[in-house]
């Protein structure tokens, strides 16, 4: 099995748990206790982006000092959630909308970085939030979950 494919498994595992529930606090919650920093679920989900990173087929595209990319569209094995991955350093990126919510994993690489504030673990958005994604103090590996792959960028 290729990297990339044991990675979307890894992610249909993961979001086999959390489809259908709503994206809010209780999720965030759940999954900083069940799969947050330290759990074999984390360890695993960071591996695999620095191996895509490593080999190229993660955060391939470059904009505006972000590195960034959409590894799967939204399909039926990762229960209708779209995966992107970004790398960012002391940076915030374009402010855009979250039509049905979004689930971030935060990957920090170099110094404390945060994500909106939060440390590494899991950020839950609930539907119709909006914001401009921002890594502070270092560099973070940035997975999303897009409900659907839904997302629009704000002019």
């Amino acid at each position: 099995m290729s990297d990339k494919a044991a990675f979307h498994q890894a992610l249909a595992a993961l979001t086999g748990q959390i489809a259908g529930r709503s994206l809010d606090g209780d999720l965030q919650t759940w999954l900083n206790q069940t799969h947050g920093p330290g759990s074999a679920a984390y360890q695993q989900l960071k591996s695999c982006c620095m191996t895509g990173v490593a080999q190229g087929w993660l955060c391939e595209r470059e904009g505006g000092g972000i590195r960034y990319g959409r590894v799967f569209k939204a399909d039926k094995a990762l229960h209708r959630f779209s995966v992107d991955v970004v790398d960012m350093q002391d940076i915030a990126g374009p402010h855009h909308t979250h039509p049905l919510g979004e689930i971030d994993l935060i990957m920090p690489l170099e110094g404390d970085a945060t994500f909106d504030g939060h440390p590494a673990g899991w950020c839950v958005y609930p539907p119709g939030s909006a914001h401009r994604p921002t890594v502070a103090q270092g560099r973070s590996l940035v997975l999303y979950l897009l409900p659907e792959g839904q997302i629009q960028f704000t002019r």
